[in-house]
């Protein structure tokens, strides 16, 4: 049985659905702070939060766990910046109390999700996973941090062993449509756009046009959601087959502008995005973009997603149904 913590999430609730399809039986842990018990269909849900760890040994003790998929940080990295204490309480000692409780009852298969903040300002592209590590956020520092811990972990307890998954951009939704990208306040820009496009919201502000890149806009690697659930699976099955840890990047080696991203919505809904141009963000990265070759080769990691318009038309038929 795999726990999946914050599985009423974005993330979380699509591996949710994909594991379940692949006929594992799931155990989702969601205190529902950001999360959406609507979109927990699949497995068993408990509302629990990782700063009770009385109530987590209770789902150890109650429940046969054979790993743990780890989805429940905060992620906001201007909020990191403004109010660290929420993160590091939550994104490290959280973390913390459910690691022990897992070292307790001897379940020992950790997959964590990170981010491709852990590196900061990048020092070359595509982005590798042996780039050097200086995160310029709180946000970025927290999954350092966990990532730190984990290695720590896995070489003081021997048979603790954990995969790191460092995502670009999660776009996208359940082709079938029956869960999508919901966040409160939203952040992502393809969501944020397409709230343009159902008259949700009146514009779409681009942070910074006269960076040097090819239209003047930040460029970012995006990667369906489905691409990391089926990342994930691939990871458990690395981890039941291999006593050994390891991390690996999850993009799609190609980035878009945000110009770009605007005008391929713009296609796929058929509607005019009004945009306003504003200042750079501080922290802003002119460009991320990842190679994910270690992941293609270690977990077999196949991609199905590569066509930007084939992922912002699954977010869009979600979208355009629910807002």
């Amino acid at each position: 049985m795999i726990l999946i913590v914050g599985g009423a999430g974005y993330i979380g609730s699509h591996i949710n659905k994909y594991l379940n399809e692949k006929g594992e039986e799931t155990i989702i842990l969601d205190n529902l702070s950001q999360g959406h018990k609507e979109f927990v269909k699949w497995g068993k849900f408990i509302e629990c939060d990782l700063n009770n760890i009385n109530e987590i040994e209770e789902i150890f003790k109650n429940n046969k766990i054979d790993a743990v998929m780890h989805f429940s940080a905060y992620s906001l990295v201007k909020e990191s910046v403004i109010n660290p204490k929420k993160y590091y309480e939550n994104n490290v000692k959280n973390t913390l109390n459910l690691l022990s409780i897992m070292l307790k009852y001897n379940v020992n298969k950790f997959i964590f999700s990170s981010t491709c903040a852990v590196y900061g300002n990048p020092q070359e592209l595509p982005l590798k996973e042996e780039h050097s590590l200086n995160p310029i956020n709180t946000y970025g520092i927290t999954k350092h941090m966990v990532e730190t811990i984990l290695k720590d972990y896995s070489i003081a307890y021997s048979d603790f062993n954990y995969v790191s998954l460092r995502y670009f951009n999660a776009a996208g939704a359940d082709p079938q449509s029956e869960i999508g990208e919901w966040h409160t306040p939203e952040s992502h820009l393809i969501p944020l756009i397409l709230d343009v496009a159902v008259g949700k919201r009146e514009n779409i502000h681009i942070f910074g046009t006269d960076y040097e890149t090819r239209d003047g806009t930040c460029v970012r690697d995006y990667i369906h959601v489905l691409d990391l659930a089926q990342a994930h699976y691939n990871a458990l099955k690395f981890l039941e087959e291999n006593n050994k840890s390891e991390i690996f990047n999850l993009g799609n080696g190609t980035g878009f502008t945000v110009k770009e991203i605007i005008d391929v919505c713009q296609k796929v809904t058929g509607c005019k995005i009004k945009v306003i141009n504003d200042e750079p963000r501080p922290g802003d990265p002119p460009i991320l973009i990842g190679s994910s070759q270690k992941a293609k080769k270690i977990l077999k990691w196949e991609p199905q997603y590569s066509n930007i318009e084939e992922i912002i038309k699954t977010a869009w038929n979600w979208h355009k149904n629910n807002f």
